[in-house]
């Protein structure tokens, strides 16, 4: 299986502007510049977007951990933060905050599907930097 993905960019990197398509054209032309990167402006950037897959990755690996044991959540509501470095230019950090409605699961078992999910989900695989979770049933 292989997804894609398509970047443009033109111009200088404070002056200039990108965008960025996606095999499923929910993003086609989706601008990105230095301004939505390193400050406030509206366009998406690289960072939002990686945190954006970390999140849905981890939501979706936990469902299926959960399958395994017999559970099936009413709700699994994930955020991601992917924190940078900004004067090595390194992502540092994606902090993933769940919070869960599960009926019928003990904390333990939540908390062991939870981690196998944060460890265990394409995303997390892929990164290399440091993985976080603050998880709450709810």
């Amino acid at each position: 299986m292989k997804r894609t993905a398509h970047a443009v960019w033109n111009g200088s990197l404070k002056e200039g502007e990108g965008k960025i398509t996606t095999q499923s054209k929910v993003l086609n032309n989706a601008q990105y510049c230095f301004n939505s990167r390193f400050g406030d402006a509206k366009p998406t950037n690289p960072d939002e977007l990686l945190a954006a897959a970390h999140a849905g990755c981890f939501a979706m690996a936990l469902s299926l951990f959960l399958g395994k044991e017999g559970y099936t959540a009413d709700e699994l509501d994930v955020t991601s933060v992917v924190t940078m470095d900004v004067d090595k230019l390194e992502l540092t950090e994606s902090h993933l905050t769940l919070k869960a409605k599960i009926p019928n699961i003990t904390q333990d078992k939540f908390m062991e599907c939870a981690n196998a999910a944060k460890d265990n989900c394409p995303v997390s695989k892929a990164l290399s930097l440091k993985i976080t979770l603050d998880a709450q049933l709810v």
